[in-house]
């Protein structure tokens, strides 16, 4: 006669627990995360002002290294390694000192000359930062490495 002790489920409870989120799994809260963009002996911090799934999927992908180039004379921008989630992120009206993802090209653009550039859908704002266009153009000249400074507040 065979018999059966049915432990797997305890077993599979008990490893479940200590297996850690995917590292590319998104957070649930980003607003006020201090992403800090390094490179050249100079950085940037950008502060992270919604929690839609534009930012929220961005934040998930850090750590990682880009390349920015000049746009136009009005942003430096960089491309990202895949497309970022955007259903459910509103488009914006970007300004001066702004980080944007620009859903169609899905690059990032830290905007420095914003001027007659309107409203768009595909334009997702992701957050805000202080720095001058010379500051912009020194770490364009750099492999940038992107890292989480500062997580938000949970929620």
């Amino acid at each position: 006669m065979r018999r059966t002790i049915t432990v797997t489920g305890c077993l599979a409870a008990t490893f479940a627990v200590g297996v850690p989120a995917r590292a590319d799994a998104a957070p649930s809260q980003v607003r006020g995360t201090v992403v800090r963009f390094s490179g050249n002996d100079v950085h940037v911090d950008v502060s992270i002002r919604s929690n839609h799934p534009t930012s929220r999927d961005f934040v998930s992908m850090l750590p990682l290294r880009l390349k920015l180039e000049d746009l136009g004379g009005k942003e430096k921008i960089s491309y990202l390694p895949r497309k970022l989630k955007t259903k459910g992120s509103p488009g914006s009206d970007p300004e001066d000192g702004d980080l944007i993802y620009y859903a169609p090209w899905g690059n990032l653009g830290f905007y420095y000359d914003a001027s007659g550039i309107g409203f768009s859908r595909d334009t997702i704002n992701l957050g805000s930062y202080r720095a001058s266009a010379r500051r912009l153009a020194r770490l364009q000249r750099a492999r940038v490495a992107v890292r989480v400074l500062r997580s938000g507040a949970s929620s």
